[in-house]
């Protein structure tokens, strides 16, 4: 049967909890502020709006929703791993195993595999049967696992066959299948000499018995509660002190000009031409036919001083 696409709450689900945090921090900022900066690198007038729109917190819902995502993949991550340990720790025997779900029993499988050093990648809880279930990463190598639950009958060639298909098309290095029986012959001897391990339900007990008596069964402090939400808080605050930097300030409105005297227009000078006074008249001073020379010459001689003292102690007055 064909494995269902996760959604990508489940994808993230299937990552540490701690990959969950860090991308829903990345992708709000991303969205927040760096669609903005990207868009307003441009000059024109389209990509400006787009940028100031931006800024303005357009994009905000988006960013959230893709926080709140991510953490709750995070969430899921995290409980899902307490509920893995707790699973492995609880097993005592083989029954135990045959009790179990098929998607509990691929749980317990990457955990045990977890705890032996292997970054685990579990891609087959979408379904009950076909492909593979969990890709671990160790040193640079990348093994393929399939597990069978098959408790009434053994595991064929057939699958084994597959699974090495599988290797050779995703370029892999090993292949694991685990099973709760045993193997055919035939399943065995096509294995031989192939970077193919067949581990049945004798050999998986062991192993678990083994992890449950050494520290691996320990949770380390990144596995606490504490650290989960202490993580969220610090993302927050980092959201919050971008918040606070990018902020666009209000635009500064100008304080009222001080009061400053004003200089007062010089009124136009207006030339007024200046008028003359008409000449003043002399005084005429009429003789008498009976006056003689003598006389006349005296009298035009004081005639003339007193018109002298007369310009020069009489001032003319302007004209308003």
């Amino acid at each position: 049967m064909a494995k269902r696409k996760q959604s990508g709450i489940e994808q993230i689900a299937s990552m540490p909890w701690q990959a969950g945090v860090l991308l829903g921090l990345i992708g709000y900022l991303a969205i927040r502020y760096g669609v903005g900066l990207y868009v307003g690198s441009h000059t024109d007038p389209l990509s400006a709006g787009i940028a100031k729109d931006a800024r303005d917190g357009m994009l905000a819902p988006l960013a959230w929703m893709l926080l709140v995502g991510c953490w709750i993949g995070a969430l899921a991550s995290f409980f899902n791993r307490c509920k893995r340990r707790r699973l492995l720790d609880s097993q005592t025997g083989i029954e135990s195993l045959r009790a179990m779900r098929w998607s509990e029993f691929e749980m317990l499988t990457g955990e045990a595999f977890r705890r032996q050093g292997y970054a685990v990648e579990e891609t087959g809880l979408g379904g009950a049967d076909g492909g593979i279930d969990l890709i671990l990463r160790k040193n640079g190598q990348t093994t393929l696992v399939q597990c069978k639950q098959w408790q009434n009958w053994q595991v064929g060639v057939k699958v084994v066959r597959e699974m090495y298909g599988l290797l050779v098309h995703h370029k892999a290095a090993s292949v694991k299948i685990v099973a709760l029986g045993d193997y055919t012959t035939d399943a065995q001897r096509f294995a031989q000499g192939k970077p193919i391990e067949l581990i049945h339900g004798g050999e998986l007990i062991s192993t678990v018995r083994s992890l449950q008596a050494s520290k691996a069964r320990a949770a380390g402090p990144l596995d606490s509660p504490l650290a989960l939400s202490g993580s969220m808080v610090a993302s927050l605050l980092v959201i919050g002190a971008f918040s606070v930097t990018t902020t666009t300030p209000p635009p500064v409105i100008p304080p009222p000009a001080a009061m400053q005297p004003t200089a007062q227009p010089m009124p136009a000078l207006t030339y007024h031409p200046a008028v003359t006074s008409p000449p003043r008249q002399q005084s005429t001073i009429y003789m008498n036919d009976s006056q003689d020379d003598a006389q006349l010459r005296d009298w035009k001689k004081r005639n003339a001083e007193s018109m002298k003292i007369l310009e020069k102690t009489t001032k003319e007055m302007p004209l308003r």
